[in-house]
Formats: C-alpha cells, sequence, structure tokens
C-alpha cells in the first residue's frame, strides 16, 4: 500500500488502518474481557464477495454496534471461528469497510470526528433532528445515496435501516430503494447486549459481566426485479427481528424494563 494512497472518499489509507489498529487495541477488551461478546455465523463472513456486500443490524448505541462489527468481520476473515480472541486480526484489517452514520452525530465533536474517518458515509436524517421527529421530512440529499453507491462498489456497507437505537421502530424505506437500486448481497445480523453494557453513546462502559450477543445471518433472498419496496421492507424486519409481530412474543414487563433501561443510560455529557 503507497503511504499516500486514498480510497474513494479521499481518505488515506495509512491513517485509516492506524485509526482501526489504535481504536481497534483500545476497544477489545470492551467485548472480550469486560462484558464477552457471543458470536454465530461467523463463516459466512469469509464466504462473501469483496464489494457490494450490505449489512443491515438492529442498533442498540450510537457507536459500539458499529465498533463490534469491525472486530468480528477482521476476526473472521482472519479464520477464526465465532470469536475475536486475539486482537492481531487488526494489524491487516479490511480497508473497505463503511458505515452509515447520522451527519449530525459524527459532527458532534472530535472523537465522532476522528472515527468517521475509519469508514463513516455520514448522511442527512430527513426525519429527526438532535434526537427529535420532526414533522416537516426534508428533501433526501442525492449526494447522501451516491455516497453508498460509491461505497458499496468498493467493499462493504454497514447500516442501521431503523435510523434510531429505539427498539421495533419502522424501517426506513431509503434502505429498500438502496437495495432494490444496487442489488447488493444483504446480509442481517442481530446484535442484544449492547445497551445493557454502554451508555447510548456507546462511548462509556456502563456495566461489566454482560453477555453480548452477534448474530450473523445467511444472507436474504431478495427478487430485485419484482419485490416492491414494501415487500423488501418486511424483510428487512424480519430479518434483523424488529418486525411489530416479535413485540407479541415479548412479555409486557421486559418491554417495560428495556423502556427503563434506555432512559437510564442517557446520560448527559
Amino acid at each position: 500500500m503507497g503511504l499516500f494512497k486514498r480510497n474513494p472518499f479521499g481518505h488515506i489509507l495509512f491513517i485509516k488502518k492506524w485509526l482501526i489498529r489504535i481504536f481497534g487495541g483500545i476497544t477489545h477488551r470492551r467485548y472480550r474481557g469486560f462484558n464477552e461478546l457471543q458470536i454465530e455465523g461467523s463463516e459466512i463472513i469469509r464466504n462473501l464477495p469483496d464489494t457490494n456486500v450490505l449489512f443491515i443490524s438492529n442498533h442498540q448505541t450510537y457507536f459500539a454496534d458499529v465498533v463490534a462489527m469491525f472486530h468480528v468481520f477482521n476476526a473472521s476473515l482472519s479464520g477464526r471461528d465465532d470469536t475475536i480472541k486475539n486482537v492481531c486480526y487488526l494489524w491487516q484489517p479490511k480497508m473497505n469497510i463503511y458505515y452509515v452514520a447520522a451527519k449530525e452525530t459524527m459532527q458532534a465533536g472530535l472523537l465522532p470526528r476522528i472515527l468517521a474517518y475509519a469508514g463513516a458515509i455520514t448522511v442527512e436524517r430527513t426525519w429527526r433532528v438532535k434526537g427529535v421527529d420532526v414533522a416537516e421530512k426534508k428533501d433526501v440529499n442525492p449526494d447522501d445515496t451516491e455516497n453508498i453507491k460509491i461505497a458499496l462498489k468498493d467493499g462493504w456497507v454497514i447500516t442501521f435501516p431503523q435510523g434510531t437505537t429505539k427498539s421495533f421502530k419502522p424501517v426506513r424505506k431509503g434502505t429498500a430503494h438502496i437495495i432494490k437500486q444496487h442489488r447488493p448481497i444483504v446480509v442481517p445480523i442481530v446484535i442484544d447486549g449492547f445497551r445493557r453494557s454502554f451508555d447510548k453513546k456507546g462511548l462509556r462502559m456502563k456495566k461489566k459481566g454482560i453477555l453480548q450477543s452477534f448474530i450473523i445471518k445467511e444472507p436474504l433472498d431478495i427478487d430485485y426485479d419484482n419485490d416492491t419496496i414494501d415487500e423488501i421492507v418486511e424483510k428487512v424486519e424480519y430479518a434483523i427481528e424488529q418486525h411489530p409481530s416479535f413485540l407479541k412474543v415479548i412479555p409486557a414487563e421486559e418491554l417495560k424494563a428495556q423502556e427503563e433501561l434506555n432512559r437510564l443510560r442517557q446520560w448527559e455529557y
């Protein structure tokens, strides 16, 4: 790799590699040590092509979810089976991993701006501003969808189609449009335990000894020509276990406790 070689977004890969190494080393014990990350499906990662892969996942914190994915993906590609044991897998990380994040989140301070250099595709949220739903939805910025297209062409993209860390919120149709237009391989991921381990931003450890789960599922079966946007949305909701029907099998007491946890984890900074 040339010292000043850049990716399609102008980021110097040498700098990006060292950011992944440094922050990966710092965060490793958050998933293997203070808490334990239970992984399923590492073999699926190894069987994926190098480009045009879209990972869809439920969302529990701003940053800890994505960081875990960088760990799991690189550990899996290094031959580890459902484990992130031995952080040396980050010495030669996969450099073409990107993640979709809200522009306002990635511009809120120095640390988010640094993390953005590791692979963020920042988008303007059309439905929320500063964590509050807006009555008048803004038009989608065409540059945002173009950047996702560029990232898919170059490598892998992680997205959280609900656009929020709150459970069982509707999947945004923008994800379905991206799937239908660019025809990526769509790999669902279901995570749990992160909102119990971390604060809402995913930067501070809130509790130790939490079992975090990370399940990688087989790619979705999508008929890109004939599936409608609504049908793709429904497939995504079922795949990441956020379809409203899942609420019927969750006890009301558990939902109430989950809401209380969400309230407690919104610490002030």
